[in-house]
């Protein structure tokens, strides 16, 4: 008896390029026109990084130092359905790999939904998480 989940159910019942097209990152043009609206805090990060930035996107303007970039960059890392600003999920293994004092404070909106994420290099999910969003929070040289 084979058992069938629900997920590969559902993946045979779709089209390879509708579900494909589920996975690719969402187009600027999917945003509502006023929605995309952050405030980035950056601390103990140096070299002149540190700050409270603005950044709107689609169009990308706002204090932030590379607007365009971060947009571009959370355009990247934004999946339909899924939490851009998700955190490192709870009980991941991770290295104990400090990367340093920065932290960062991102809150607004993105993509219809509300962002209130804290950041920080503690360990290496951490480090990873943060690098993903770079340029939106800045890069540390790693």
């Amino acid at each position: 008896m084979s058992y069938v989940t629900p997920i590969r159910r559902l993946a045979r019942s779709i089209p390879l390029p509708l579900f494909l097209a589920a996975l690719a990152p969402v187009p600027a043009s999917a945003y509502p026109e006023a929605g995309d609206h952050l405030t980035v805090t950056v601390r103990d990060a140096g070299s002149g990084a540190d700050g409270t930035f603005e950044v709107d996107c689609h169009p990308a303007r706002g204090t932030h130092p590379d607007p365009a970039g971060a947009c571009a960059g959370l355009d990247k890392n934004t999946r339909w359905g899924r939490d851009t600003f998700a955190p490192v999920p709870e009980g991941s293994v991770c290295t104990m790999l400090y990367g340093g004092p920065a932290t960062a404070h991102v809150t607004g909106t993105w993509a219809g939904r509300p962002v209130d994420a804290r950041f920080d290099r503690s360990n290496g999910c951490e480090t990873a998480r943060w690098d993903r969003f770079v340029p939106l929070l800045p890069g540390m040289g790693t």
